[in-house]
């Protein structure tokens, strides 16, 4: 089975995936060697796909692609308090929550906390997991211990 999963690229929400919420079958744990993961940096901005005309002029033709902007939800963070699958990181983030209150960090230390932990689970003993992430919130993201 971890076979089926080798050298595979999934697009939408990787929480979904590795959950195995609504496919057909979940990712396994402990299957990867290495992992990296370039999430979205909590910088305050959405981003646009701007289109070219002919001769490489810009146009004024444009797409949103992902919004990079996280508002605090009273609702999420009860959603993730009651989610069994995260009691292992609830002591921790109920401490952050603490420390940050109701904030756009918060906010997005509550979408990334579950996902770390999930792909924390599919590593290997001996494998590596890599996070390309922005400094101001890379020294709140929370590190599962093995």
């Amino acid at each position: 089975m971890p076979g089926e999963f080798v050298n595979q690229l999934h697009y939408g929400d990787n929480l979904v995936r590795l959950r195995g919420e609504g496919v057909d079958k979940a990712i396994p744990d402990e299957v990867a060697d290495l992992i990296y993961l370039d999430p979205p940096f909590n910088s305050a901005r959405n981003y646009n796909l701007l289109f070219k005309q002919h001769k490489g002029q810009d146009s004024p033709a444009q797409i949103m692609t992902f919004e990079d902007t996280w508002k605090w939800s009273p609702f999420e963070y009860e959603k993730f308090k009651g989610d069994p699958q995260n009691s292992e990181l609830f002591d921790l983030m109920d401490s952050l929550y603490r420390i940050l209150g109701p904030s756009e960090m918060m906010a997005y230390l509550l979408m990334m906390a579950p996902r770390l932990l999930e792909l924390h689970r599919k590593l290997k003993p001996t494998g590596s997991l890599y996070l390309h992430c922005d400094p101001g919130a890379g020294r709140y993201i929370p590190r599962p211990a093995r």
